[in-house]
């Protein structure tokens, strides 16, 4: 009973706390004007299926993303991860990545996340239908990890990724950094923990290249037809902020509920409450499923834009089993997430550690 009233009190204070004046950023009234939009897609299936809410309880290598500081938490002395996703508008997004812990120094990890768009009609300013030729975007962010455990229930990590953006001759690289912090069995509760992660903190990004140059003539200017190099504006990294809880309870027959909860905090979108619980049997079959809450501010009339009716994203489910084949321990998950407007976004991984 004690550690119930610990929970429901630490719980209340981080809801209550969530929903002062103070924390909204007024992030829905700059969404669309960030840059880099492709470090908010998320990767791994079993974080996708819990709604993204686990940057308390995510471990090993597909904490990268999530919480950096849950790399330190693998069991395994080397981990792997590929996943794709289905993303919208026929995108796909692939992620490959691998970690290995050392003794005396911490946990490192190299990971690489690209997104596929297929052939795009080039179309210009004298042939708007098309000129017959096509192009490909490439986008892509790599990032080195780095975490260590300082005590028995505090991790810490960081990542530092490099962003790079190339449409037909432009072309934007910048550099972001994740800083995030795990205490597991808060207040000596067993089975609690929270998270705290700061992520995409960096550089401005600014397109150019010779893909910015315009042929014509210059008016007032005492020449004739001659090359001009259209600036491009700077702009912010989508920076976020996330506090997360989770909760480990268990149950007969060798089985384990895990429940878990973030609010986000977002810079350039509208803020978030996201929830999630997966039920594990034997630490070898999984059910997962979560979702999301859009949070108005205090300053948003919802008459006039109502967060949730906008969100692009809905519920999320999934699942995963794991096994041990011959020394590795392989775990293949998968994961639904619905979106409004265009098809629903489904995920594949598998983890590999030994």
């Amino acid at each position: 009973m004690k550690k119930l009233i610990y929970i429901l009190l630490i719980v209340g204070i981080f809801l209550s706390g969530m929903a002062t004046e103070e924390l909204f950023a007024s992030g829905i009234d700059r969404v669309g004007t960030c840059a880099a939009s492709q470090l908010l897609v998320p990767v791994g299936a079993r974080n996708i299926a819990l709604g993204g809410s686990s940057i308390a309880l995510s471990s090993g290598i597909e904490a990268i993303f999530w919480n950096p500081a849950g790399i330190a938490r693998s069991g395994n002395n080397a981990d792997m991860i590929v996943s794709w996703m289905d993303y919208i508008a026929d995108i796909g997004v692939n992620y490959f990545a691998v970690s290995g812990n050392f003794s005396g120094f911490g946990s490192l990890a190299f990971g690489v996340k690209s997104f596929s768009f297929g052939d795009i009609p080039i179309t210009t300013e004298e042939a708007p239908d098309g000129t017959g030729g096509t192009f490909s975007p490439t986008f892509f962010t790599a990032g080195l990890t780095y975490a260590r455990q300082l005590t028995d229930r505090v991790f810490i990590g960081a990542t530092l990724n490099i962003i790079s953006e190339k449409i037909q001759r432009v072309s934007a690289t910048g550099v972001a950094i994740n800083v995030g912090v795990q205490y597991h069995n808060f207040a000596n509760i067993p089975g609690f923990n929270i998270g705290v992660v700061v992520k995409d903190v960096g550089t401005e990004m600014k397109y150019d290249g010779p893909g910015m140059l315009r042929y014509g003539q210059i008016e007032g200017a005492g020449r004739g037809l001659s090359f001009s190099k259209l600036e491009a504006a700077s702009f912010d990294l989508p920076s976020t902020i996330e506090l997360g809880i989770s909760y480990s309870l268990g149950m007969p027959g060798n089985s384990k509920v895990l429940l878990s909860g973030v609010f986000q905090n977002n810079n350039y979108a509208s803020d978030e409450y996201r929830v999630g619980a997966e039920y594990s049997f034997g630490d070898m079959v999984f059910l997962r499923g979560g979702s999301t809450i859009g949070v108005q501010g205090p300053d948003i009339n919802p008459d006039d834009y109502n967060v949730n009716e906008n969100y692009l994203f809905g519920l999320t489910f999934g699942g995963g089993l794991k096994l041990n084949i011959t020394g590795l321990d392989m775990e293949l998950d998968y994961a639904y997430r619905g979106v409004e407007i265009f098809t629903a976004n489904h995920v594949f991984g598998l983890k590999i550690g030994f």
